[in-house]
């Protein structure tokens, strides 16, 4: 697709309509997808008006985030249809992302490599955004932004909500320099193209990792925060089990502080998702995702669609991340 910026006007009024070019994270239990396919968008979508629901709380109540622009960025991958690794529409999307990053002047970087899984050989992309610091140390957040081979799967909260969120906390952060800088990765090929396993699982977060180390930049991650399922109108986070705790009280204390103890629950449970390849390398990771099937019915089915999603919910997640960020940057 041509890269280029979407129209966004006026996205702090409530019920505003933004016009634009329309364009998991696995519980304890593993899934079969089915034969491997491309379920792309075949063409893309022409320009239409987005409605944002009316729940969009005033960005000076939410750290400056706007989760009407979270909203429009879910919207927009929606968009493209279906966008599983290897497909035209995640092509699409890359190219979105990429061209909304450089539009906030985020140095940007990108890793093309070829993934082998058991539906065969897949191209894949992870999107690295560097914004520096004075100091060493690095804080790294991460979404996926990949959906499952599945006909009609669109991942609106899936992928989409998780990804919306980190593209509006790179506007407001990339034209800041911190003590510490702070890195936004864009990971390709989380979702198992057929069941979940070490293997088939994951592609780009441990692709990243793996380069990390070779590197010796994973030495310098103080703390990677993901999102991942962050959208839904019925919000609730768990704390995952294997993440670090320090971390997530720091996270969840933060969470309180700023008055979002009903949704950041004090219940945990166990997920696997990317900070998993973190977490191997020693790095101290926090997983924040909503996977309770009360709250997400619709997780890996054709019905997590764009009208699942709240833009408070999205404000919420960004409120805290951004706060937790400032939390960090402080020690």
């Amino acid at each position: 697709m041509t890269s280029r910026r979407p129209g966004i006007v006026q996205t702090t009024a409530i019920g505003a309509l933004l016009f634009a070019s329309f364009a998991g994270c696995k519980a304890a239990g593993n899934e079969a997808a089915g034969p491997a396919k491309d379920v792309s968008a075949s063409a893309p979508p022409a320009t239409v008006a987005i409605q944002i629901p009316g729940d969009v709380p005033d960005p000076g109540k939410t750290g400056g985030f706007d989760g009407a622009r979270a909203y429009v960025h879910v919207a927009k991958q929606v968009g493209f249809g279906p966008r599983p690794a290897g497909s035209k529409a995640i092509e699409q999307t890359q190219g979105y992302l990429v061209a909304e990053l450089k539009s906030y002047g985020c140095p940007v970087e990108t890793d093309e490599f070829k993934a082998d899984t058991p539906v065969g050989q897949l191209a894949m992309k992870n999107i690295l955004v560097k914004i520096p610091g004075d100091k060493p140390g690095i804080i790294l957040l991460g979404t996926h932004y990949d959906t499952k081979i599945l006909d009609k799967f669109v991942g609106a909260d899936d992928g989409g909500s998780s990804t919306g969120v980190m593209l509006e906390l790179a506007r407001l952060l990339c034209p800041q320099r911190q003590k510490y800088a702070v890195w936004i990765a864009f990971f390709d090929g989380e979702e198992a193209t057929r069941e979940w396993s070490d293997s088939d699982s994951r592609f780009g977060s441990r692709q990243m990792a793996a380069k990390f180390a070779a590197s010796g930049d994973v030495k310098s991650i103080r703390a990677f925060l993901l999102a991942d399922i962050v959208g839904g109108k019925r919000l609730h986070f768990k704390r995952e089990s294997s993440s670090t705790p320090a971390l997530v009280d720091l996270v969840w204390s933060v969470a309180k502080k700023l008055g979002y103890s009903e949704i950041f629950l004090n219940d945990e449970f166990p997920v696997e998702d990317d900070h998993n390849s973190f977490l191997k390398r020693k790095v101290p990771s926090v997983d924040v995702i909503d996977l309770d099937h009360e709250d997400v019915p619709y997780w890996h089915t054709p019905e997590d669609t764009l009208d699942k999603i709240s833009p408070r919910s999205l404000a919420i997640t960004g409120h805290v991340f951004l706060e937790s960020i400032h939390e960090l940057q402080q020690r």
